[in-house]
């Protein structure tokens, strides 16, 4: 029994591999058997069939083999023959590279000085303003100073063309339409006035020429009012000739200009002394003023009354010292003198009043100036100790505000000086009148008292007055 199961199981094995082969079950062990023969026989003729194949397989890849060394030995040789003749061309090339140096003779040095000429012109051709009326000249400049090879004739003559144009043109004033950019970035066609290769003109004011955008922009900021009122009658000049400020630097002063601070940033870069400097002077004016226009007034009604000496009005000084002395006709001279002192020395505080306000803040304005110019320059210091003087821009700020201040107390001193000089004149002048005519009336009643003959109404002769 375990030899028939061994049969069994190995029967079920076989059946197993070879399933695919089978079409049909057996029903017998002799069916089996004979499929089982059947199928040896049949695999031992697909294995001889595949044997054949690799065979015939082998002998195609020892012939693809045979052939793939043969074109190695063929691409080999090749190689070899293309580096001989790559040597012998690098031997012609060189013979034919120093053939053709000895037949351009002296056309090399001059292919030099095309390139050095054409790089040497690029910069002044590319910012010159000439450019924006005609644009795109640096290009022919640019092929000639990068090329490698003799420049063509043509190419000569671009060259010639270009420095000509640039020579011309720098001796005319001519008009053309261009596109303008504004401020605000828009940009606008206008009627554009070269003047040579110096400045561009248009709409009244001056413009630059930007070469990096190849645009004509306007200033930032105009020059002076003295510099650009200029410009509208040099663009409606008939005559030949007409006056106008020129930038020789053609356009690197302009651009300069535009960077220089303005009277209103000068003042505001004096900070708060500066301010408080405003103040002193603007108190010192005021001040000023109002005495100038009363003195001015007090001295009109001072000499209507020498006019009117015996007509005593209480509107002006002379006449409330004279009103004293009508009071005190009858007393002796000395009490007359004493009276009348005592009305001028009333007058003179009313006067004198003020003035010696202007004095102070005369005094005041450079010492302020003083003080900005010591604030400046310890701030200047601070700047140095944690910056360093590596930017000079970072001191600016200081320096500038210990420099406007001093400007600035000075420049308030001198007016509040000259006008404490003519205030002072002016009050000094009309107690000077007072003390005049005071004296004249002490001594015309001392001759009273000691001549009685009657005298004319009057206390002092008008002449004498």
């Amino acid at each position: 029994m375990s030899y028939m199961k061994s049969i069994m199981l190995a029967v079920f094995m076989i059946l197993a591999v070879t399933s695919a082969t089978v079409h049909a079950n057996p029903s017998t062990l002799q069916e089996l058997l004979e499929q089982v023969k059947k199928d040896r026989i049949s695999e031992g003729r697909i294995n001889k069939q595949r044997e054949a194949e690799f065979l015939a397989e082998k002998t195609d890849k020892a012939t693809l083999l045979k052939n793939a060394k043969q074109m190695l030995a063929a691409e080999k040789a090749r190689s070899k023959q293309l580096n001989q003749q790559f040597a012998d061309n690098e031997i012609t090339l060189a013979n034919k590279e120093t053939e053709l140096e000895n037949a351009k003779g002296t056309l090399g040095e001059m292919f030099g000085v095309v390139r050095r000429a054409a790089s040497e012109t690029i910069g002044r051709i590319s910012t010159s303003i000439v450019s924006a009326q005609y644009p795109d000249r640096d290009q022919v400049l640019n092929k000639l100073a990068e090329a490698k090879e003799l420049p063509t004739l043509t190419e000569l003559e671009e060259l010639w063309i270009t420095l000509q144009t640039e020579m011309t043109e720098s001796g005319k004033v001519v008009k053309f339409n261009a596109p303008v950019a504004k401020l605000d970035g828009s940009v606008q066609d206008a009627e554009v006035t070269r003047v040579g290769t110096f400045n561009l003109l248009a709409n009244d004011y001056y413009l630059r020429f930007n070469d990096e955008t190849s645009s004509i922009q306007p200033l930032g900021r105009q020059p002076d009012n003295y510099v650009v009122r200029l410009v509208p009658d040099f663009n409606a000049a008939s005559a030949a000739y007409a006056p106008l400020f020129l930038d020789p630097s053609k356009g690197q002063i302009l651009g300069l200009l535009t960077q220089k601070a303005t009277l209103e940033e000068r003042y505001h870069q004096g900070g708060m002394v500066g301010y408080i400097i405003t103040g002193v002077l603007a108190l010192g004016l005021l001040i000023a003023l109002e005495r100038l226009l009363t003195l001015t007034f007090v001295g009109m009604k001072i000499r209507g009354q020498l006019k009117k000496i015996t007509q005593p009005k209480k509107s002006n000084p002379l006449g409330r010292i004279l009103m004293v002395y009508n009071e005190n006709k009858d007393s002796d001279v000395e009490n007359l003198e004493l009276k009348l002192d005592e009305a001028v020395l009333r007058e003179t505080p009313r006067i004198e009043r003020g003035v010696a306000i202007i004095k102070i803040l005369a005094a005041i304005a450079p010492l302020l100036g003083l003080l900005g110019t010591v604030t400046g320059m310890i701030g200047t210091f601070q700047s140095i100790t944690l910056f360093g003087t590596g930017d000079p821009k970072i001191m600016a700020g200081d320096i500038s505000m210990a420099l406007v201040t001093t400007a600035m107390g000075l420049i308030a001193a001198l007016p509040l000086l000259f006008f404490f000089s003519v205030v002072s004149a002016r009050s000094k002048s009309i107690i000077n009148i007072l003390d005049q005519q005071s004296a004249g009336i002490i001594a015309e009643h001392a001759e009273t008292l000691s001549n009685p003959v009657p005298v004319a109404a009057g206390p002092a002769d008008e002449e004498k007055a």
